[in-house]
C-alpha cells in the first residue's frame, strides 16, 4: 500500500483568502461540518493545490481546468495514497468545485465524468459481548491495582459506557453536557452530524456510571458543563479517549487496531442480533441513510 507522503505546503494566504476561507465559511456555518470534516475537506484543497501548482497548470486558475487534467490528479494521486485517501480527497474537491459553481465563479465543475478507483467493500469491525465486558472492566481492573486513581477510572468507564451503551459518536461524547441528559428517562438529546438532533436512550449501566460520578465527585452539574472531564474540570478531548483505549485494549488482549468507532459499531451489531428493527437501529446511530446501518 502507497505510504502517505509529507504533507504539501498551504497554497499562498492570498488563495486561501480568495478560494478556501468563503468555502470553509459555508461548511462550518450553513452545512454545520464537524471539524473533523472540514479539517479533512481542507487537506483534499492542499493537496491539490499542490498538485495544480506542480503541474504547471496555476496560471490557468480553477476555472481553466477540465476533466482530463482531474482525470490526471486521480491518476497521480493513486501512485501516493491508497484508494480511500483519495476517494476522501476528491469528495472534498467535489463540494469544493460544486460551491464555486453555485456561487457562479465556476461555469462546471471539472470533476464531472472523472472515474475513481474502485474500493474494496470492508465491512465494519466489531466486538463481541464477552469481549465488551473485558474492555469495560479495564478501568476498575486498573484502580483496583493501585495503577489509575478513582475518577480517570470513573471517567473513562462513562466515555465507553456513552459510546457503547448509547451508541455516540466520539465527538457527540465529548460535546456531550448534563443539561441534555433526563436523568429520570435516561435518555440523551445529541446533537450530531450536521447538527441534527436524536435521542439516544444511555443505557441502565451508563446511567448507573454517571450516578456514580455525581455521587462521589466533585463535579459541575450545570447544565452547559461538559460530561466528560479532565482531572482539573476541561472538557475532555477526543484525542484522550483514543489514547486510554488503547491502554484498556492491551490490557483486555483485544485488537489493537480497534477504535471507539469500533465501540459504535459493537453497540449496532448486539442491538440486531438481540432483534432490534433496523430502522431504529438507523434512528439511534442517527445515520440519514439506512443503507449505511445496514452495512
Amino acid at each position: 500500500m502507497p505510504k502517505p507522503l509529507p504533507a504539501p505546503e498551504d497554497p499562498p494566504p492570498a488563495l486561501l483568502a480568495e478560494w478556501w476561507a468563503p468555502f470553509a465559511d459555508f461548511l462550518v456555518l450553513e452545512r454545520r461540518y464537524s471539524p473533523y470534516t472540514v479539517r479533512n475537506y481542507r487537506r483534499a484543497f492542499v493537496v491539490f493545490c499542490a498538485w495544480v501548482r506542480g503541474s504547471g497548470l496555476s496560471e490557468r486558475g480553477f476555472g481553466g481546468l477540465g476533466p482530463r487534467d482531474l482525470r490526471d490528479f486521480v491518476i497521480e494521486s493513486q501512485r501516493r495514497w491508497d484508494r480511500r485517501t483519495v476517494h476522501g480527497h476528491v469528495s472534498g474537491l467535489r463540494a469544493f468545485f460544486r460551491f464555486w459553481q453555485r456561487a457562479g465563479r465556476l461555469q462546471r465543475s471539472p470533476l464531472v465524468g472523472v472515474p475513481l478507483p474502485r474500493l474494496e467493500r470492508r465491512l465494519p469491525r466489531f466486538l463481541t459481548e464477552a469481549q465488551m465486558v473485558r474492555l469495560l472492566e479495564g478501568p476498575q481492573r486498573l484502580q483496583r491495582e493501585g495503577s489509575l486513581d478513582a475518577f480517570v477510572a470513573w471517567r473513562d468507564r462513562l466515555a465507553m459506557e456513552l459510546i457503547y451503551g448509547g451508541g455516540l459518536r466520539i465527538s457527540e461524547a465529548i460535546a456531550l453536557t448534563h443539561g441534555q441528559i433526563d436523568p429520570d428517562s435516561g435518555v440523551a438529546r445529541v446533537v450530531g452530524k450536521g447538527r441534527k438532533e436524536r435521542l439516544c436512550p444511555l443505557g441502565r449501566v451508563a446511567l448507573a456510571v454517571l450516578a456514580q460520578g455525581k455521587r462521589e465527585f466533585a463535579l459541575d452539574l450545570a447544565p452547559g458543563s461538559p460530561v466528560l472531564v479532565t482531572s482539573e474540570g476541561r472538557r475532555l478531548n477526543a484525542r484522550s479517549i483514543q489514547r486510554s483505549l488503547k491502554r484498556y485494549l492491551a490490557l483486555a488482549e483485544l485488537p489493537a487496531d480497534a477504535t471507539p468507532h469500533t465501540l459504535r459499531h459493537s453497540y449496532a451489531t448486539h442491538l440486531l442480533n438481540g432483534g432490534a428493527d433496523l430502522r431504529l437501529v438507523q434512528e439511534l446511530l442517527g445515520h440519514s441513510q439506512l443503507a449505511t446501518t445496514q452495512i
